[in-house]
């Protein structure tokens, strides 16, 4: 139950979040991430996630509610009004609020502990597979399960509370990425992942055998299930972008139909093996992500790796790659090359620049560089993997002040 003083609090943050949905600007702003997507842009697109930081933005100290999911509604509410407010990017706002399904999926039948340092600090883990051809046999697939019940009763209590300001929908995603090679590095260890390729290379491929059947099995049971939902609007895809397209059926079919995953956007990297070469990475990964990848409409691929040395054999085996992710440090020249008229270059700027210290000079350069090598095609700048701004929130808006004044710079001269 909800108290007075929450209620009001939720439904004074609801009220601000429909004002912001319909701002005279948003219709325009949604029809630009459409043509972006569709790659027709109308300019290149500026996106900030404070991911990391978010603890010095809206630190815990500063939530009123105090029910779990009270709180992280509050969370939620603030965060949205937060980015429109103080940081002012290119994200749009859609008039609703989104109630995940309560899913449990369940784990690999072996424990994985993690030791984290203090303040937000980096952790390690205790790879349960200590032996490829010994311990494999621990595994077991994961056995997922749905609470409808308890989805339905939280449906019905944002409802309660502040449907008629900002009504509440059953949406959102159950994984992140079909990459596999996270979930084997936490299972045997990234250096030891690594180093199987040569000493266990067997080894390896009944591993990644297994993960690929289990993520298989896993996103066909979320559809056979029935609960997917569109993922056609401003739903985060990729390791960073804005899924709106007209392309995927979703909601806009005329006679509504379960979602399928081909109704979605799907998602591949491979960031833990950035270290091994372009043959081991087509023996060892590409082809255990292809035949999930193919089950989606559009895909979304790569995240801190350097995609230079991969990119034409993902655009060649991959279906519908229609998001690259160009990281910090790749080879953009090659990149921008390679994705022209192709795919939206996603440009990772490095987030160091703005963490610690802000470097503005350094920021104008790295972006100057960027567009003059892929402004004209479907670009997207996005400051990420910003861990902490140094208690300095202001950092984010000017970032995105910057990044606007050189692209509106680079448009004048067009």
């Amino acid at each position: 139950m909800a108290s007075t003083e929450e209620r009001n609090l939720l439904r004074s943050l609801a009220g601000r979040v429909r004002e912001i949905a319909h701002d005279p600007g948003m219709p325009a702003r949604r029809r630009m991430w459409l043509d972006h997507n569709r790659l027709r842009p109308q300019r290149p697109m500026v996106l900030c996630f404070p991911e990391g930081a978010w603890p010095e933005l809206i630190p815990d100290s500063t939530l009123k509610c105090t029910d779990p999911v009270l709180r992280q509604w509050e969370w939620d509410l603030r965060a949205r009004i937060y980015s429109w407010d103080q940081i002012g990017d290119d994200n749009a706002v859609e008039p609703w609020f989104d109630i995940r399904w309560c899913v449990e999926e369940g784990d690999y039948g072996v424990k994985i502990p993690r030791h984290q340092g203090d303040n937000r600090g980096s952790y390690i883990w205790d790879p349960p597979i200590k032996d490829l051809d010994r311990d494999l046999k621990m595994l077991r697939p994961r056995e997922p399960k749905v609470d409808r019940a308890e989805t339905f009763r939280r449906m019905q209590l944002a409802d309660e509370i502040f449907g008629d300001l900002l009504p509440p929908r059953i949406r959102g995603h159950f994984w992140w990425t079909m990459g596999l090679t996270n979930s084997a590095a936490y299972l045997m260890g990234l250096e030891e992942l690594m180093l199987a390729t040569y000493d266990n290379p067997e080894g390896l491929h009944r591993l990644m055998t297994f993960l690929r059947d289990d993520h298989m099995n896993y996103i066909t049971w979320v559809e056979r299930e029935k609960l997917l939902s569109p993922d056609n609007e401003n739903d985060y895809t990729g390791s960073g972008g804005v899924a709106y397209t007209d392309e995927l059926p979703g909601s806009s079919e005329p006679v509504p139909k379960p979602v399928t995953l081909h109704d979605v956007w799907g998602f591949g990297e491979s960031q833990e093996t950035v270290g091994i070469s372009p043959q081991q990475f087509a023996e060892f990964v590409l082809p255990y992500q292809i035949p999930l990848l193919t089950k989606f409409g559009l895909n979304s691929y790569g995240c801190c790796e350097g995609m230079e040395r991969r990119i034409d054999m993902v655009m060649e085996k991959v279906p519908n790659v229609r998001r690259v992710s160009v990281a910090p440090l790749a080879n953009q020249e090659v990149l921008a090359a390679k994705l022209a008229g192709r795919a939206v270059f996603s440009r990772k700027v490095d987030p160091v620049k703005v963490c610690v210290g802000f470097h503005e000079e350094s920021i104008r350069r790295e972006l100057r560089q960027t567009l003059a090598l892929a402004g004209k095609g479907s670009l997207e700048f996005i400051l990420k993997d910003t861990h902490t701004v140094q208690n300095e929130p202001w950092r984010l808006r000017r970032w995105v002040e910057i990044a606007r004044e050189e692209v509106d710079s680079y448009m004048a001269k067009r």
